[in-house]
């Protein structure tokens, strides 16, 4: 969960990684924020245009069509492996898709299927528009392969997500194929490198191992939680809380307890049938354990 990027600091991020950046129009401006909110984001969602061809797939995404207003996504990255940037702000790209799997982006653990069309994805998404046929048969260049990870790399490392905040349309949407051609957990493992340090450099990446069963934090004890306390712990706590819909958040979780976080938590023990001095916002073991704190 973190605040959008600036129209200014996406170019900057973009061109630190070492990709070649062009800014289209007015983009700096465009967007949809008038038909709905954007933000907080907690992702970065994968395409293809259907398209070939450099400059009509950026007109496309730029003024998109009279049944689906432009921007349609964020970002434009061609054969080439530049990237052209078509809107700041809201954007008709990702549609509704499965509130499941967004909990699983924020909490970055493994994605259940999407099976459901319940969440608004142009809130919570950057997205990207990748230059391809998506027949199968039309070819992925390693410029363009690695133009694509270099992009999530750059804005995962800015608000510090792992690779696992990067996902394909098709493991958004139902009935969705993009990217076709190239598998989203190979594209995670390639990200994860260059989030190391490593970066894909061409090679290729084999998909990932099974993820490990997940650890949650033991519960601290009520006395833990009091004004002045810091701890990563609190964070985690109130990422899951957001992750349940249980957020009284401006800005998103801190380290900090706050009296936000205390009247986040107090909605989850109400979600569990608590009420009145049992619904105070000072996580109990019971609630504590229910919420399931991945361990920091």
């Amino acid at each position: 969960m973190a605040k959008p990027l600036s129209a200014s600091k996406l170019v900057e991020i973009l061109r630190a990684e070492g990709l070649t950046v062009h800014e289209v129009r007015s983009w700096r401006t465009h967007n949809r924020n008038s038909k709905g909110p954007w933000g907080p984001v907690n992702g970065v969602m994968i395409h293809h245009t259907v398209t070939s061809g450099t400059a009509a797939s950026v007109d496309i995404c730029y003024d998109g069509y009279s049944s689906l207003p432009g921007p349609l996504c964020h970002g434009v990255i061609d054969k080439k492996g530049h990237v052209h940037l078509v809107g700041n702000g809201r954007a008709n790209h990702a549609g509704l898709g499965d509130g499941d799997v967004l909990r699983a982006v924020i909490n970055e653990s493994r994605l259940p299927a999407d099976n459901e069309a319940d969440t608004d994805g142009n809130r919570h998404f950057y997205g990207f528009e990748c230059i391809n046929l998506g027949n199968g048969k039309d070819p992925w260049p390693e410029a363009q392969k690695e133009a694509i990870e270099k992009v999530a790399a750059a804005i995962c490392r800015h608000h510090g997500w792992s690779e696992r905040s990067v996902i394909g349309h098709k493991e958004w949407q139902p009935g969705k194929v993009d990217p076709r051609g190239f598998t989203m957990d190979g594209m995670r493992s390639r990200i994860r490198d260059r989030l190391k340090g490593a970066g894909g450099g061409g090679k290729p990446a084999p998909d990932p191992k099974p993820a490990p069963r997940p650890s949650y934090e033991p519960f601290p004890g009520a006395a833990f939680f009091h004004v002045g306390q810091r701890s990563p712990i609190i964070t985690a706590m109130g990422r899951r809380l957001v992750a349940e819909g249980c957020s009284r958040y401006e800005e998103g979780p801190s380290p900090d307890w706050s009296e936000a976080d205390r009247r986040s938590y107090a909605l989850w023990q109400q979600k569990q049938g608590f009420s009145g001095k049992d619904a105070d916002g000072i996580p109990g073991k019971l609630t504590w354990d229910r919420l399931k704190v991945p361990k920091s």
